[in-house]
């Protein structure tokens, strides 16, 4: 593949779990003249560090670069560009459709089956249900909702890792104290 090539270009991060630091990775894109078009931020399982998962179109040489300027702000512990054959990509979305009748209902019922979603609200006028899948899953739904009166829609933004045992770039950290996971065999 061509370097030049635009694709989206999927980014994690882990950072300190501070105020400000979202928006400082944030401003960093918009200085840069990059827009985010995802974005996913969660603590992980050491409560002062956050991961971020960004993504962003553009080519794999401005992507690098943008790692490169991420690894500079002081509260970034590791990035990692990640590889899209070797990652697993997953959104979360919450879609609630008008149901008035039993008809309708029964619609959006085998809807939610095929594309194996979770029903978590029912009420007599509307139906909500929760979709975990890639982004082409979870746009296949919507599209198939969407003659069923969608009330309310949102979707998460894409987290993602690394299948196996790989695991965000130990290398680029500058400050030791995440060392999990680095010497599991």
């Amino acid at each position: 593949m061509d370097n030049s090539e635009k694709r989206i270009h999927t980014l994690a991060v882990l950072v300190d779990n501070e105020a400000g630091v979202l928006s400082q990775v944030s401003r960093m894109f918009t200085r840069k003249g990059y827009n985010i078009e995802s974005l996913a931020v969660g603590v992980t399982h050491d409560s002062t560090i956050s991961r971020i998962t960004i993504e962003v179109l553009t080519d794999l040489e401005r992507a690098q670069l943008l790692c490169n300027q991420l690894r500079k702000l002081l509260p970034v512990h590791s990035v990692k560009l990640l590889n899209r054959d070797n990652s697993i990509k997953r959104e979360l979305l919450l879609i609630k459709v008008a149901t008035p009748d039993s008809a309708a209902r029964n619609e959006v019922v085998q809807i939610a089956n095929i594309f194996r979603a979770n029903t978590i609200d029912v009420s007599t006028q509307s139906i909500t249900l929760a979709v975990v899948g890639d982004n082409d899953k979870n746009s296949a739904i919507e599209e198939m909702l969407d003659h069923c009166n969608i009330l309310e829609l949102v979707r998460t933004g894409i987290v993602a890792l690394e299948r196996g045992m790989n695991t965000i770039d130990e290398d680029t950290k500058e400050k030791g104290e995440f060392d999990y996971g680095k010497n599991v065999l």
